[in-house]
């Protein structure tokens, strides 16, 4: 482990950082002498004064729309500028859509996938040179256990997620020969008010009663709401985790960040596939409501 004054010499880039976990994480970085680059879209800037943090000769705060390609460059140009070096990626950021296939439209999809999965590429390409060069470095994605497993009304937001893992574990074999590490953080439920911020497609009334899908979104949310009211994980713990694989000098490639996420992947490698889905499917709240004709079926897109 790493002496204070080391860690001062490191840089750490954090997006999605004015709240949740990547607020967390800065606190954490910040206080064992981390120099860190804590980015947030322009909207979310504010919340860095609130949250008592103020900018110094080793934080800054800045700017960064994850599907404004130019706003990575800008961002990563400073870094460079200022320190010379980005020791550490941690891609953060995103945003979670609950809506049924049907439900989105091919623009609601592009909107999921940007911030979730082609912005933090975008910036993995951008740092990787430098990484490569120095033969060291850190490139940590925040997936989720979506990632690992689909639930309905979150299709989209499970496919952001597989494509991050995905291109994380190809990267993985990429990046080993050249001393760069990538792993994946994957949480279950968090008790944060962050984590109940989602979005619908637009112009999706998910309250109107004679929607086709009305009983999934009303069930869902529902169960979502009281697993993140009932779970033990909060942003602070997660961030306590990529602390520690910042730490490390060869972490592993996932880390299952929570004890739903670790029970889900317990439960699907140890039960045969088939059962595993028809089990799973029994056990979704009030499915026996799903798939009845709705009084007005009129399609929305």
């Amino acid at each position: 482990m790493m002496h204070n004054g080391q860690h001062a010499q490191r840089v750490v880039l954090v997006t999605g950082a004015s709240t949740g976990i990547g607020l967390a994480l800065t606190r954490l970085l910040v206080a064992v002498d981390f120099r860190v680059i804590a980015t947030a879209r322009p909207e979310s800037l504010p919340r860095f004064a609130d949250s008592g943090l103020v900018e110094s000769e080793r934080l800054l705060f800045r700017q960064l729309e994850l599907g404004d390609f130019e706003s990575h460059k800008a961002v990563v140009a400073e870094a460079f500028s200022r320190w010379g070096r980005i020791d550490v990626l941690v891609n953060n950021a995103g945003i979670a859509y609950r809506s049924v296939v049907e439900d989105m439209s091919a623009n609601d999809e592009l909107q999921q996938l940007t911030p979730n999965y082609l912005g933090p590429m975008n910036l993995i390409r951008l740092v990787l040179p430098f990484m490569r060069r120095q033969r060291a470095g850190h490139i940590i994605n925040v997936s989720s256990v979506s990632g690992m497993m689909a639930m309905p009304t979150m299709a989209s937001y499970s496919a952001s997620k597989w494509a991050l893992e995905g291109a994380s574990e190809a990267l993985w074999y990429e990046m080993r020969p050249w001393g760069v590490r990538v792993c994946l953080i994957e949480p279950g439920f968090i008790h944060s008010t962050a984590f109940q911020q989602v979005r619908y497609p637009q112009g999706l009334d998910p309250t109107r009663p004679e929607a086709p899908y009305a009983p999934y979104y009303r069930h869902m949310s529902r169960l979502v709401q009281r697993l993140m009211d009932y779970t033990l994980a909060t942003p602070e713990s997660i961030a306590a985790q990529i602390l520690r694989v910042i730490h490390q000098a060869d972490p592993p490639l996932r880390v299952l960040a929570t004890f739903d996420a670790q029970l889900f992947l317990l439960l699907r490698r140890l039960m045969p596939r088939a059962l595993y889905h028809r089990l799973l499917y029994l056990c979704l709240p009030g499915v026996r409501e799903w798939g009845k004709e709705p009084a007005d079926d009129t399609p929305t897109h």
